[in-house]
C-alpha cells in the first residue's frame, strides 16, 4: 500500500460522531469568541459609566453642595480627591525632552542604546560605545520618562504653582470620588 492509500484509510475512519463533535466544538468556540468580545465591549461600557460617576459627577455635585466628604448611613464614607495624569505625546517628545533639559528635571529622561550582535563579536560588543557608529552598525535608540515618575513629576510641579505645559506633557488634573467602605 502507498502513503495515499494509507492515508485515505485512516481519514475514512473518522466516524460521523467525530465530525458531529468537532463540528459541536467548533460552534461551541464561535459562540464563546462572541460572548468574549460582548463581555469586552460591556467592561469598556462600565468603565466609561464610572469614570463619569467617580471623576465627574460625584465631585460635581460635592461641590455644589460645598461639603468635602460625606458619609452614608452604613457608615462608609465619599471623599474627592485631585488625581493626575501625565503623558508625553509621541509627536512631541523631542520638545518634551528639550523642555525637561532646559528646566533643569532632564534627570527624569531614561536613554537606552541597543544593537544586536552575533556569536564571535564578544570584542565589538565590548567596544560598542566607541565603534558602533564607525563600524556602521545599525542601532537602535530610546528615550522615555516612566509614566510613574511623569506622573509624580507633574503632581509635584503643579502642587508647587510651577509653570507646566499641560499640552506638551498630557498633563490632565481632575477630582475623583473615593468610597471608604465602613469597617465592621
Amino acid at each position: 500500500m502507498n502513503g495515499f492509500e494509507e492515508l485515505v484509510g485512516e481519514l475514512s475512519t473518522v466516524d460521523e460522531s467525530g465530525v458531529s463533535r468537532m463540528a459541536k466544538l467548533a460552534r461551541q468556540q464561535l459562540q464563546l469568541q462572541q460572548r468574549l468580545e460582548e463581555l469586552e465591549q460591556e467592561a469598556k461600557e462600565v468603565a466609561r459609566n464610572l469614570k463619569q460617576v467617580q471623576e465627574e459627577d460625584i465631585p460635581n455635585l460635592m461641590s455644589e453642595l460645598g461639603v468635602q466628604s460625606f458619609k452614608l448611613t452604613d457608615g462608609s464614607e465619599i471623599k474627592v480627591q485631585k488625581y493626575y495624569a501625565a503623558s508625553i505625546p509621541k509627536d512631541r517628545q523631542a520638545e518634551a525632552f528639550d523642555w525637561l533639559n532646559n528646566h533643569g528635571f532632564g534627570d527624569l529622561i531614561k536613554n537606552q542604546v541597543a544593537t544586536n550582535f552575533v556569536r564571535g563579536q564578544e570584542q565589538q560588543a565590548e567596544q560598542f560605545a566607541q565603534e558602533c557608529v564607525d563600524r556602521g552598525m545599525a542601532v537602535n535608540t530610546k528615550k522615555w520618562v516612566e509614566p510613574m515618575t511623569l506622573k509624580a513629576f507633574a503632581r509635584e510641579q503643579v502642587e508647587n504653582g510651577a509653570d507646566l505645559p499641560s499640552d506638551l506633557f498630557g498633563l490632565y488634573v481632575g477630582n475623583k470620588a473615593k468610597i471608604e467602605k465602613a469597617t465592621r
